[in-house]
């Protein structure tokens, strides 16, 4: 039996548990690693990290194009990692800037706006002349 005090304090108590920490959709987190041939304005963002963000966009963009004729396939085609899904992909991101945050984000240049390229991996590519305003290195700081 616990008691009240018991069940909001610590790291699993109702405050640090629910209150403080919410899942986002349509976020993602990875560990960052350097991309010289970025540009400063580029990241390389996980093919797969991608489509999973992009995923209503890449839907809606197989409807269009008549890839798909519903959502339900066009689930279906993105299940299966179709070509015409990475295709679609490629189109969407050049529309959609993303934001990087390092965490803690202690001054407003913790979260900034990059144009993705898609990249083969599960690692976040960034220029190594930006992490001087993440505060961030390559030893395994991870970006969301």
């Amino acid at each position: 039996l616990k008691s009240l005090s018991d069940m909001l304090k610590g790291k699993q108590g109702r405050f640090r548990q629910n209150l403080l920490g919410k899942r986002v959709d349509y976020s993602g987190r990875s560990v960052i690693v350097v991309g010289p041939y970025l540009k400063f304005h580029q990241c390389g963002l996980p093919k797969k990290m991608a489509l999973e963000l992009f995923k209503p966009f890449v839907f809606n963009r197989l409807e269009d194009k008549g890839y798909a004729t519903t959502i339900k396939t066009a689930k279906k085609m993105v299940e299966q990692e179709r070509s015409e899904v990475w295709e679609v992909l490629e189109e969407v991101v050049k529309n959609h800037p993303v934001l990087l945050n390092r965490a803690p984000t202690l001054h407003r240049l913790g979260i900034q706006a990059f144009e993705p390229l898609l990249i083969e991996g599960k690692a976040i590519q960034v220029h190594p002349m930006v992490c001087t305003a993440f505060n961030a290195d390559f030893d395994g700081d991870q970006m969301a």
